[in-house]
Formats: structure tokens, C-alpha cells, sequence
């Protein structure tokens, strides 16, 4: 259960929602049938070594309401009460992302990550406003607003969500404590916007590291998250904490150096998913499986990697001077911890 009441959500966020945000990935036993206890304590774990204060549990992936409970508990269990976890509302239908998301809050998720279904298609803004009120009245926690391209929003306004409506949103929901501001990505115009006009009532979070450490020179952001940068270790937490804390030069000394993983990461990003809508999360695995993370076979639908961006990816953290398996890319399927 939640450390705080619903009341007080945007107070906890601006006291607690502080740092980077890592996402993981359930990992599965060889045969799917079910959830690998060990790769995924491995996987907590070593997030919370590199730093980050919190992780996202992706349910972007095949996963049942109650799996994604257990998920929850195991990561609670590993990684104690300093570490918090973000319940991901990426089910199907608002009646399953309720169903999970009450099962989360009892197994020991802090915080919602709000997304929308593929097949939820609205063409009024009244109807984002309804779906995302439902889901804010049905939880007890706080609740992370999401606007991105991603849910096709844009049919009803160019920008999405727009001010007008998020204003009204924070208006009426008090348990939306946080914005992760991504309108009009891959352009910055959504994270200036949200700062600019929120930026007192709600924590705004720029989950995008490669914008997020310049625009600290201007903003005075205090959290990051989530998206895919445990990949690149304990680069990102100390970076972001170095322009936190007023060292901005010494965060954009960091920054230049990992330049190749991230322009390696951004080409195999564009290049396999670029126009879809959907985000490769088998590649976002590898990815952490280089740096030391469990891997492992995920359920089907799952997008492939194919070996020419494995070899990027691979050389990108060796130029980058960041750590990197020797292992073989052909061990990935198996994992870490093999169930």
C-alpha cells in the first residue's frame, strides 16, 4: 500500500519523485509459462546499484494482471522500501488497467505510469478527459500523466494533450502529481511547455536523457524518468544528480562521452520501430542484458533484434567507454538466470 493518502500525492512527488527512473522488463522461464523469480530480483537489483531511485515494471509485454502483481512484490521484496517502483497502466482495456492497478497498489507499487490502450481512439478531448479521470478516481496513487505521440492524440489536437486540457485534468484529479512531457517528440516543445506552465503544481519529468541534461541548464528538473538508460550503467543517476546540483559542466562532460551510445541507440530505434507507434522492448532488454542485466526470452508478440543492430549497440558502450558483456549476443535468449 501507498506511504501516503491520495490527498497528498503532489506533495509526496515533490518530495519523493527525485532522480532517475530505470525500466525493467519482466524476464520469463525458457518455456514463457511463467515469471523468472531470480532474473528479475537480478534485474532490481542491479538498477538500484547503478543508482536509479526508481524503475518503471513494464507491462508493455505479455503479462497478466496477477503476474504483474507478483512482479511487483518480488521487486518490492529485493529492493526494500528506498526504492520505488512504478506500476505501468499499459493493459488493454481501462477495466483491466483498474484490475491491475489495485493488485499493484496491495503488492507494493508507489506510483502510476498512465498509458493508453491501442485500441482506445478518441476523437474528443472529452473522452481522454474521461478515461484518464476514471482511471485517477479508481487508484489511491499518485499518477504520472503521459502525453507522447504514441496514443494518437494528435487527430484531436495537434499537440495531443494540450494545456488547456491537462490544466483541466490537475484541476480535477489531484492524485496526477507528475507529467512526463513528451508532446511533439522528438522536438522539446512538450517538456517547455509543461515546465512553463506546471512546473509549481506538478513535477515535470524529461524522460528524454539526451534533452534532459542540456535543458537543466534552464530548468531546474529533479527527476528523469522512465526510459531506457540503465542500458548505459551508472552513467545517467550520476549525471543528471551532477546537474541537479549545480555542476552542470562536469553532467555535459559525461554527456559528450557517451555520445556514441546514444546516437547508436537512436539510429536502432529509428531504424527497426521508426513510424509504428511501437517501442521494440526486446531490444530495450538486450540492451540492458549488455550492461549485466538478466535477459532472456520474452512472450509473443515480440518484436526481433536483429544482429546488425546488436553489433551498434554492442560498439556504441565500447566507444562510449561504458561497461559491456563479453558474452556472446547468442546468450542473450538464454539469460542470466536460465529458468
Amino acid at each position: 500500500m501507498a506511504s501516503y493518502k491520495k490527498s497528498d500525492a503532489r506533495a509526496w512527488a515533490r518530495e519523493n519523485l527525485v532522480g532517475c527512473s530505470a525500466v525493467t522488463i519482466p524476464s520469463y522461464s525458457a518455456d514463457l509459462k511463467r515469471l523468472n523469480e531470480r532474473g528479475i530480483r537480478l534485474d532490481i537489483e542491479l538498477a538500484r546499484r547503478f543508482g536509479f531511485r526508481y524503475t518503471l515494471l513494464c507491462s508493455e509485454v505479455a503479462i497478466t494482471p496477477e503476474e504483474n502483481a507478483q512482479f511487483t512484490a518480488w521487486a518490492r521484496d529485493t529492493a526494500g522500501d528506498q526504492f520505488g517502483l512504478f506500476f505501468h497502466a499499459a493493459f488493454g482495456t481501462l477495466s483491466e488497467n483498474i484490475e491491475a492497478v489495485k493488485l499493484a497498489e496491495k503488492a507494493g507499487a508507489d506510483i502510476v505510469l498512465l498509458s493508453y490502450p491501442p485500441q482506445f481512439w478518441p476523437t474528443t478531448e472529452q473522452e481522454i478527459y474521461d478515461y484518464t479521470k476514471a482511471f485517477c478516481d479508481a487508484t489511491e496513487l499518485a499518477v504520472m500523466l503521459f502525453p507522447i505521440p504514441l496514443w494518437g492524440f494528435e487527430r484531436v489536437h495537434p499537440a495531443g494533450m494540450p494545456v488547456e486540457l491537462v490544466r483541466r485534468l490537475l484541476n480535477d484529479c489531484p492524485n496526477i502529481a507528475a507529467i512526463k512531457s513528451e508532446q511533439g517528440f522528438p522536438l522539446p516543445a512538450g517538456i517547455c511547455e509543461m515546465y512553463h506552465h506546471f512546473h509549481d503544481d506538478v513535477v515535470i519529468s524529461c524522460p528524454i536523457e539526451g534533452d534532459a541534461i542540456p535543458l537543466m541548464s534552464l530548468m531546474k528538473l529533479q527527476f528523469s524518468g522512465t526510459s531506457n538508460t540503465a542500458w548505459m550503467s551508472d552513467y545517467y543517476p550520476k549525471a543528471f544528480e551532477l546537474a541537479r546540483s549545480g555542476q552542470w559542466e562536469e553532467a555535459m562532460a559525461m554527456y559528450w562521452k557517451v555520445n556514441p551510445a546514444r546516437s547508436a541507440n537512436g539510429a536502432a530505434a529509428q531504424t527497426y520501430a521508426g513510424g509504428t507507434g511501437v517501442l521494440n522492448r526486446a531490444m530495450w532488454k538486450y540492451q540492458d542484458w549488455l550492461a549485466g542485466f538478466n535477459g532472456g526470452p520474452l512472450r509473443a508478440p515480440a518484436m526481433r533484434v536483429p544482429d546488425r543492430l546488436m553489433k551498434s549497440l554492442r560498439q556504441g558502450l565500447v566507444a562510449s567507454g561504458l561497461p559491456v558483456t563479453r558474452d556472446a549476443d547468442a546468450d542473450f535468449m538464454v539469460g542470466r538466470f536460465p529458468c
